[in-house]
Parts: C-alpha cells; structure tokens; sequence
C-alpha cells in the first residue's frame, strides 16, 4: 500500500466529521465571506488550532485574491500549498559515522511508545541496520513482555532486565552492548510519564545524561510519542517535553481512530517540532516516514 493510501485508510474515519466537511465546503458555490468564516470553524474543530487556523484561512484570502479565482473548489489547491508549506520539516540528524546511532522515545502512558519503538526498529530492521531495542520502561514489568514480543516479531535483539530496575543502568550496559556487537542502530523504550510530573521528567533527563556519557553525542535522535485522538493535549504534552529536554521529532500514533488530522499541522505550526513518523495502525509495518504532501493531499482529498 502506498504511503498516500495508508494515510486515507487512516484518516478514513473522519469522512463524517474534518474530511467530510472539508470536502463538502470546496465541492461547489462561489468565494465569499460564509466560505472563508465556515473554513476557519472547520480547521478549528478538527484540531488545526485557533492561531494556526487564523494564518491559514488569512493567507488564503491573500493567494485568492493574487490568483483572482472565483470558485471553491479553485482555492483547494492553494489551502493544500499553503498546509504543506507549514508542515515541512527541517531535515532529520544525520546519522553519524561512528556506531552505534541512538534513539529515544519518550512521552506519556498510553501514547504508544512500547509498540512505536518495536515498529521503529522494524523500519531500520528491513533497511538492512543491524538494530536493538531497550527495554527502559523498567517501571511497567507488563511493557518489558510486550517489547519482547514485538522485538520478535521486528526480528531484531532486546537488552532487557527486571521490572523496577534502574533504567539508566540499562541504558548504560546497553551502549557497551552495542559497540561489542557491532550495532548499527539502538532504539530506546522509556517508562510514560506524565509531562506535568517534575520528578518523572527528572528521571528522563538522568537516561539522556548516561547515554551521552557513555557514548558522546548520544542520543542522537529524541523522538516524543503523542496520540492523535488526544488533539490539543498533545500539544501541551510536545511543549512541555520539549521544555525538559530537546526533542527533535515526533511520531504521532493512532492517526488510524482521530477523526482529528489536523493536530499535525498545529503541533508543527507551533512548536516547529517535525513530524517524523505516523502510525497507521497496529500491524509491525504500520509506521511511516512522514511526508507532508502525501499527508496534505489525503486530508484534502486531493
């Protein structure tokens, strides 16, 4: 299945709520005031944000009038250049000579950070990179059994240890892991944590620390995991994170249940944290690269 075709199944619940109004707004009827006040109210429900909305339907305005069309569905070409022009992400770190390359995944409880990681790793897994997963969510015994699970079916190895064990530890006996192994490629799993919980976000920054002590200039790549059906929360959370330590990336999970697309746009409007990945659904290969045309052309239908 193509990308484009993965993000429309995903999205295909929305057809009775952003999409279908959407589509309805551009299928017909000239350019007036009602079009422009009812866009805006639609981009705003579905998750776009208010100020993110607001630039979007006054730019529009901006591009009709310099295009001088008349017609709905005339402008629904210029909504989708101006969408993908807020959308594109800056290029992703590089991936650096020396091995091993270092991934860590944070966000909060039931964002999807066990199942993204392992599908992650599948990713790198089918390029040909010789991967591990981490299992640092050390504070859940139940998301160690549910890694080693998923890094079977990835086919790539898990550094694990027991439930309640000191997770920087882990991370430290797992980069000595990876050098002896000659990994490509660690894939770090971390225990949820609510981004308002001083304490728990200490607790981030003390893994961040020892991997960078261990292996200098690592982690290379700090991917936050927030659910799409949690629309402007996650926001909240990408900002709060993103105060507590750096975040280079997001990967946004459960595009395939939101009737609300739109956060995409707002998260990346706002904060200027790139999407990097999307989960379509639950399967070992449902996470894609993000791409935001495909992604702007599924949500307008286009």
């Amino acid at each position: 299945m193509g990308l484009i075709n993965q993000f429309k199944t995903g999205l295909a619940r929305s057809k009775s709520g952003f999409m279908g109004r959407l589509g309805g707004l551009f299928s017909a009827g000239e350019i007036d005031d009602d079009f422009y006040e009812e866009l805006e109210e639609i981009l705003v429900s579905g998750d776009v944000g208010v100020q993110t909305s607001i630039k979007l339907v006054d730019r529009l305005r901006e591009k009709v009038k310099e295009s001088r069309i008349r017609e709905r569905e005339e402008a629904k070409n210029l909504l989708l250049e101006l969408i993908i022009e807020i959308m594109q992400p800056g290029e992703p770190a590089t991936e650096p000579d020396e091995k091993p390359y270092v991934i860590l995944l944070v966000g909060v409880n039931g964002s999807g950070k066990t199942t993204s990681a392992a599908k992650l790793a599948g990713l790198y897994r089918r390029d040909n990179h010789h991967v591990i997963l981490v299992a640092g969510d050390t504070f859940r015994a139940a998301a160690i059994e549910q890694l080693e699970i998923w890094a079977e079916r990835a086919g790539v190895d898990l550094i694990k240890t027991q439930a309640g064990s000191d997770s920087s530890a882990l991370f430290f006996d797992a980069m000595n892991a990876a050098r002896s192994r000659d990994v490509d490629v660690v894939i770090g799993d971390t225990a949820g944590r609510l981004h308002s919980r001083y304490n728990l976000m200490e607790e981030l920054n003390k893994i961040h620390r020892v991997i960078g002590r261990n292996t200098p200039g690592a982690p290379h790549q700090v991917l936050l995991v927030v659910d799409a059906t949690t629309g402007q929360n996650a926001v909240a959370q990408a900002r709060s994170f993103n105060q507590s330590l750096p975040v280079d990336g997001l990967i946004l999970t459960k595009l395939d249940g939101t009737a609300r697309g739109g956060i995409v746009i707002n998260i990346q409007d706002e904060l200027g944290i790139p999407v990097r990945y999307v989960g379509t659904g639950e399967k070992i290969e449902d996470l894609a690269p993000f791409n935001p045309k495909d992604f702007a052309r599924a949500l307008l239908e286009i």
